[in-house]
Order: C-alpha cells, then structure tokens, then sequence
C-alpha cells in the first residue's frame, strides 16, 4: 500500500498544478474540499478511513492492473518481434505444456486472491453499521432530501434540503440564465445536513416517489433509497467542513437540481445548531386548531408551492405538458376539497402522466392547508370550497 499511497499525493499534486496552471484565481483558493476540482485527475480526497481504504484499494489495484498490461502485452509484442517470419523464425509445433496451463492457472489465482483479501475487509467495514453515535433518515423525493434524526443528539429534528442555486443561474428551456454561475452552481442547498466530526453516523434510505441515490464521495457512501424498502450505510467524518454530492440515480425531469450537502462541526458548534433548530421547530409548528383567515393562508400557501410545487406544476400553474399536470383550471383543484387533501396526503397515479402525484405527508397540517387554499384561489382559479383549514387534513390523516 505504500506505492500506492505514494500515487495517491503524487496524483493528487498534478491536479493540483492543473488547476494552478489553468486558472490561477482558483489555485490561490487551495485547498478546497467536499466538491470535484476542476481539471481533477483524481477522486475527491477522502475525509473518512474507509474513505481513504478504498482510495488506497483503488490506486492499488490500478498498479497491478497496469503491471499485468504491461507485462502481458510487452511478451506478446516482443514475441511477435523477435520471432517474426521475416527473420526465418517458424512457428513453433508444441501442442500443449503442463508447467504453462498450471502457470496461468495459478498465478492469476494468486493475483486474484491478493486483490479481494483487502477489498472484502473494506466491504464488510461498508456494512458494519452498529455503534453508530447518531442515526439520520434521509427520504428522496422529487427533487429534494428529507432529512429526521432518529437517534442521538438532536433526535426529533426534521426539515426538507432543497437546491438554493436561483433559476436566474439555471435559466429555463429556450431561456438563458441571467447571472453568472458561483462556486457551489447546483451544489448547494438551503438547508445543510449536520453532523459533529469524529463520530459514527449511520444514514437510513428511503424514498417516497421513484429511486434516488444518495452520495457524498468524500465520505466514500452511495447507496440507493428505494420506495418501500429501507437501506442504511455509515461515515465518520474525520475533518470539519462541508461536503457535497448529489442524487445519482436518474429519479425524472430535475434529476441534476438534487444536490447532498453536509456540514461537519465541532461537538460544541452541533450542540449549538441542535438547540438552534430545535427553537426554529418550535417557533414553526403551528397549532392544527388554529382557525385562519383566508389571506393568511394564501401567503402561507404561496411560500410552500414556491418550496415544494413549483418544479412540476410550475410558478404559473400550467405544469409541463405529458409531463406534469396543470393546477390552473384542473378539476381536481376546483372541485371538491376533501378530494384534494386526499391527493396531498396519499399521492394519486392518474395514469394521465409518466410521474404520479407524491404524497407529501411530511408537511404539517397548517403547510399542506395552505398551499390547497393557494391553489384554490390563484391564476384563474376561483373555486366554490375556496378554503381548507389545518384541522380539516388533521382530520383527514385520521
């Protein structure tokens, strides 16, 4: 394993002048961390142990794949040289060599054997997921990251993570962005994963639409999250500072707006962000028998479709034709209420379109309300039950 740690710092450095050659602005922003580098050569540096096994397994295995290339095919050329019909070589007449079957039986038995040894002690660390000091749930969805905290510090806490790179970057189908891109373009998010540094934290995967995949490649963990089935994985991250990845499994239309970003503090600065969050739930939860005014909902409403919705029925209502559907003027909207939060609550397949209505149980009462009335009295909409309060979904989860 030392030369293959050698390649490593060696590999790592010429990226490293790649990158101060190209773009010199850049190179005096070294060493930046938790995303590719451009003109990178190699992986992303692991923060992890396994992470850096399997770096080390990896340059490892690429040298003796490089040594039998080249010893293999320097045989057969200089064979072939040496022993060529223009030299007055003829072929040799020998039918078969036990010593050479037995050869190239054995030794790539052996070279096999040298490569799994290692590699299987990585996998079954991959998969050893007891212990763990904290367990989070991540949920994929369309196109977003739910996040709770099972156990450990923090238990209880919960919250959505949606790409905060503005459209005005991204721009639309036949409409070009209108600012430049920064950084962290499609890889940041406007709430981080956190998580305190030198400690065993075990994910828990699941998704409530279609299949996603969950991955932060400096902490060497990709694992798919599956409707209906639950998969977990862990990391211990040996290094503060944030990290990022992305969903890479093709889950639909914005499949490339799913960005992973995770944040390893301090022990003292993760106490300090769990009591901050846990004081931010609280401020936010609302009291399901509150009885709101109309106009109160229709703020509320327009900031959770600006959070969740706008990314298939679009800001205007229209959806995407044969892609999504349109709330402006849709039966389902102007119709009976009771219809709708059953939508909200327990997705719909209409069979109309090749994505189905998620569920989106995991917003409260008071969010899922709200948006319902926005809908309900937005574009042209003008619907005759124009209003639904929070204890009306409370009543309808029951």
């Amino acid at each position: 394993m030392t030369y293959a740690t050698r390649l490593q710092a060696v590999l790592y450095g010429l990226a490293v002048l790649a990158v101060a050659g190209a773009t010199p602005a850049l190179a005096q922003q070294q060493p930046i961390t938790g995303r590719p580098l451009e003109h990178q050569l190699n992986m992303q540096a692991p923060v992890t142990a396994v992470g850096a096994d399997i770096y080390s397994l990896h340059n490892w295995m690429m040298i003796v794949c490089l040594v039998i290339f080249v010893a293999v095919f320097g045989v057969m050329f200089y064979s072939v040289f040496k022993h060529r019909k223009s030299l007055g070589h003829k072929p040799a007449t020998f039918h078969e060599s036990t010593a050479v079957e037995i050869a190239w039986t054995v030794v790539p038995f052996l070279i096999v054997i040298g490569m799994a040894l290692p590699a299987t002690k990585t996998v079954v660390a991959l998969k050893d997921t007891s212990n763990a000091d904290l367990t989070i749930k991540a949920t994929g969805m369309q196109w977003k990251w739910g996040y709770d905290y099972l156990k450990g510090e923090g238990e209880g806490i919960s919250f959505l993570s949606n790409l905060s790179t503005p459209r005005s970057q991204i721009g639309e189908p036949g409409v070009k962005p209108t600012e430049a891109r920064t950084e962290n373009y499609l890889l940041e998010v406007d709430n981080e994963m956190v998580v305190p540094v030198n400690k065993k934290i075990r994910m828990v995967f699941t998704a409530n639409d279609v299949i996603h995949a969950w991955t932060v490649p400096a902490f060497a963990i990709k694992q798919d999250a599956i409707p209906g089935f639950v998969r977990d994985g862990w990391f211990r991250a040996e290094k503060t500072g944030v990290y990022r990845g992305n969903c890479v499994e093709l889950c639909g239309k914005d499949h490339a707006f799913m960005p992973i970003v995770v944040r390893v503090v301090t022990d003292a600065e993760y106490t300090a962000w769990v009591e901050g969050k846990q004081k931010e739930m609280a401020a936010l939860a609302d009291d399901p028998t509150k009885t709101w005014t109309i106009d109160e909902l229709k703020v509320r409403g327009e900031q959770v479709y600006a959070a969740n919705c706008v990314a298939c029925h679009q800001a205007n209502g229209k959806g995407v034709p044969a892609a999504f559907a349109a709330l402006d003027g849709s039966p389902n909207v102007l119709g009976e209420k009771a219809h709708q939060i059953d939508i909200l609550l327990n997705g719909q397949k209409s069979g109309k379109f090749p994505t189905e209505m998620p569920a989106w149980k995991q917003l409260s009462d008071t969010e899922i309300a709200a948006v319902i009335t926005y809908t309900r009295n937005t574009w042209s909409n003008k619907a005759a039950e124009n209003i639904v309060q929070p204890a009306e979904v409370l009543a309808a989860r029951k």
